[in-house]
């Protein structure tokens, strides 16, 4: 299909929660309006601060197109009028199909094969589906892994392409491929969604917390005593303790799994604070974390070695390390 697919670029800054909150933002708009030169402005920004985060960041880009591809399948479903030009690859506005019509207007020439098998030249009639709306569909389908969502986003019924799936062993090539693009890229989108530094569901922590409703006394204790230990002894679960019967290679298998799960918990939580104090003073190291140790050259390391340095090795092929010979190594063996 020839489309590129924008990846994250190895050590690249994930998103703050500022920029984040800005994303989410601009991709409700965006969703609603089909129009990213015009969700931005909406917004108050320019259009390119966007790109250039879609540019770097492929969890931002695939929602950016899914976001398109929404935005024109429920104009199409609404009988109104899909935008004049179609999904185009991310990182670029230009491709083959700019500015060209999804619809015919009839009387474009079109290769169709008779019911003899025979190629024909023939006059498409009005309203027939053109290569922009493939290129379309196929773009749709790249973002959304939806087969029924492309296919409005083009301005078609599903089965129409379906039906041209079956014509052309290359539109069916790259309906496939397509698919499978979509399913990847949906896959990583989820997979940095869940990063602890991705902020995509922590709008909460910056909002004041909601008073607490009336209780007594009795409830409150109530409260405390039924998540202290989900909350403060998380080791005093009870799947810790032995069940009746329960054997030992069962109890060893749960005992790994509680452990195997806290410190996933514990990773989470460390990179969570980590990501916190990234954003408080652009240093990824905690402050009681010492820095990393910096090695000396090489060349100004000395004292390792106890060889002559003008004595010739006894073999010039093999290397032999901390300065030892083998004459040394008969005088120690003679002394045991």
């Amino acid at each position: 299909m020839g489309m590129p697919v924008p990846s994250s670029a190895e050590g690249a800054r994930p998103f703050t929660r500022r920029q984040a909150l800005q994303n989410a933002c601009f991709l409700e708009v965006l969703a609603q309006t089909g129009n990213a030169r015009l969700a931005a402005r909406q917004l108050g920004y320019n259009r390119s601060t966007f790109t250039k985060r879609r540019a770097r960041d492929a969890a931002f880009a695939q929602r950016w197109e899914a976001a398109l591809a929404a935005a024109h399948a429920r104009f199409h479903l609404a009988g109104g009028t899909r935008p004049p030009d179609p999904i185009l690859p991310s990182r670029s506005r230009e491709g083959p199909g700019e500015g060209l019509s999804l619809k015919t207007e009839g009387g474009e020439p079109t290769i169709v094969r008779t019911r003899s098998g025979r190629l024909q030249l023939r006059l498409a009639p009005p309203g027939r589906m053109t290569k922009a709306a493939e290129q379309a569909f196929l773009r749709a389908l790249a973002a959304s892994a939806n087969v029924r969502l492309a296919a409005a986003a083009a301005g078609f019924a599903h089965s129409s392409f379906y039906a041209r799936a079956r014509e052309s062993r290359a539109f069916a090539r790259e309906m496939r491929l397509a698919l499978q693009m979509g399913y990847d890229r949906l896959e990583a989108a989820l997979l940095a969604a869940g990063l602890p530094d991705s902020h995509e569901d922590d709008d909460w922590r910056e909002s004041e917390p909601l008073p607490i409703p009336p209780m007594t006394p009795h409830q409150a204790l109530q409260l405390l005593f039924l998540h202290e230990k989900s909350v403060r002894q998380m080791w005093e679960k009870p799947h810790r303790r032995r069940r009746r019967g329960e054997s030992d290679e069962t109890l060893r298998l749960r005992l790994m799994t509680m452990w195997t799960a806290e410190r996933r918990r514990g990773a989470e939580d460390a990179a969570v604070r980590r990501a916190a104090r990234y954003e408080e003073s652009g240093d990824w190291r905690f402050e009681d974390e010492p820095p990393a140790p910096q090695l000396p050259p090489l060349h100004l390391v000395t004292g390792w070695s106890r060889a002559d340095p003008n004595k010739p090795p006894h073999d010039p092929k093999r290397a032999l390390f901390g300065g030892w010979r083998l004459e040394h190594m008969r005088r120690k063996l003679a002394r045991k």
